[in-house]
């Protein structure tokens, strides 16, 4: 079992077919503890027909060796095509032929045998493909047959694509979604490529969002005025779709440099858990996303009850184990979930809690209070337990991402002096004003 109780069997499955030992031990030790793959091997192609016979489970993906033993042309790619399973193909035979042939077959992507990068090169095919399911892709162009073609190839690389013509339906997307790549063509319906690259580029940066644009060859000055505009790259039509696909993963793979030099960045260093700076980066964000799309959202402040006293009590060291343990919980509860959590500083943690108003989001932190009561810490061969006060504020209006922050942190504040280990809110303070007037009456 995993550590969520997962069962191991629930993991993705791969379908290795590939006849060497060397190849086979350590791409499956690679794919099972750094890609948490469940590894099928298939060392024939008998064996592979075999397995694809039985029925008994569904193949994310398969890599494949072409010239396996009973396949001398090939055959094997054939049976993992006909099931529709997501191949790479791994071979050391290769002909440019075989290649024109392989690229026809809409595999992902291909690997050769024939250097000291090989299996390297062969796991990041894989790792990029799984991560691809991922990301989001927007192919805008007025131009059905280079629209059609270029979706077809980023679906190939396993993609979530989605197709739109109109520059303005494509800016209000990227408004309302995160999305990681636009393939942009010289015109949409309602402005040209180069003016929707530039607008996309006034409110994405390239860190965050790569833009591709597509031009026709006659005028070599098109790919210029793309890069100008702030395109990170631009492809040449028509396109070769091995060079398209190759410079589609070198910038998906600078991407994903970047997303981990911004993650070490925005990472609190003792709970790893997001820090302040992060959650006031990324917060107003998120507000005004709800606002825009009028999505009710709600922001919560929680505070460890007599954390200075503990610290005070059992020194730092158990304290920091205390702060490490409730960031775990509340890590683990809010797994899955569209909510934004950080650690403020001390013993304080924010949550930005997506698609609950106020009302609800007492509910939900109540909850979250009364899982926070259930963690324990070892000090001194003694067993601790903590307790949590929360405030909480409905995000109604557009106003600076401070003044939510302030306002929980109000109602944190009444919290705990109305005794501590409780949820306060602006619902909970208007249903008690109520209650009065009623009463007054």
């Amino acid at each position: 079992m995993n550590d969520d109780g997962t069962a191991l069997e629930n993991r993705q499955h791969i379908l290795l077919v590939e006849d060497s030992r060397l190849f086979t031990s350590v791409l499956s030790f690679r794919f099972q503890n750094e890609l948490g793959l469940k590894v099928h091997h298939c060392g024939s192609f008998s064996a592979l027909q075999s397995a694809l016979q039985s029925g008994d489970r569904q193949f994310t993906l398969a890599m494949v060796d072409l010239n396996l033993p009973g396949s001398p042309r090939g055959e094997v790619l054939n049976l993992t095509l006909e099931k529709s399973i997501p191949t790479v193909v791994f071979t050391a035979s290769f002909s440019p032929e075989m290649r024109a042939e392989i690229m026809q077959r809409h595999v992902i992507d291909y690997v050769m045998k024939d250097n000291d990068l090989a299996l390297e090169k062969a796991f990041l095919a894989v790792k990029q493909s799984l991560e691809n399911r991922r990301m989001k892709v927007i192919v805008a162009d007025r131009n059905e047959s280079v629209r059609s073609e270029t979706v077809q190839s980023l679906c190939r690389m396993q993609f979530q694509v989605e197709e739109l013509k109109s520059g303005w339906s494509t800016l209000s997307a990227l408004e309302k979604d995160e999305y990681h790549l636009v393939v942009v063509g010289e015109t949409v319906s309602d402005m040209s490529g180069y003016e929707l690259a530039r607008r996309i580029r006034k409110h994405h940066q390239p860190g965050y969002l790569a833009v591709i644009g597509l031009y026709a060859e006659e005028d070599e000055f098109n790919g210029l005025n793309f890069l100008r505009a702030g395109a990170t790259d631009a492809v040449r039509l028509p396109m070769v779709q091995e060079e398209f696909q190759c410079r589609i993963s070198h910038h998906m793979d600078i991407l994903g440099h970047v997303r981990t030099l911004r993650a070490a960045a925005a990472s609190d260093y003792l709970t790893g858990l997001y820090n302040r700076r992060y959650f006031f980066a990324e917060g107003p964000k998120r507000v005004d996303r709800c606002l825009k799309t009028e999505r009710v959202a709600s922001l919560a402040v929680l505070d460890i009850d007599h954390f200075k006293r503990l610290n005070d009590t059992y020194g730092h060291e158990i304290g920091d184990l205390v702060l490490v343990a409730v960031a775990s919980r509340l890590r683990q509860e809010l797994q899955g979930t569209e909510h934004l959590l950080c650690r403020l500083g001390g013993e304080e943690f924010g949550i930005l809690v997506n698609g609950m108003n106020s009302a609800d989001a007492t509910d939900y932190c109540d909850h979250l209070r009364k899982i926070m009561s259930t963690v324990k810490v070892v000090a001194d061969e003694e067993e601790l337990s903590v307790t949590v006060s929360i405030g909480v504020a409905e995000v109604r209006t557009f106003e600076a991402f401070e003044n939510y922050i302030n306002a929980a942190d109000q109602f944190l504040y009444m919290a705990k002096h109305r005794g501590r280990n409780q949820v306060f809110s602006d619902h909970i303070m208007t249903v008690e004003a109520g209650a009065d007037r009623r009463a007054a009456v």
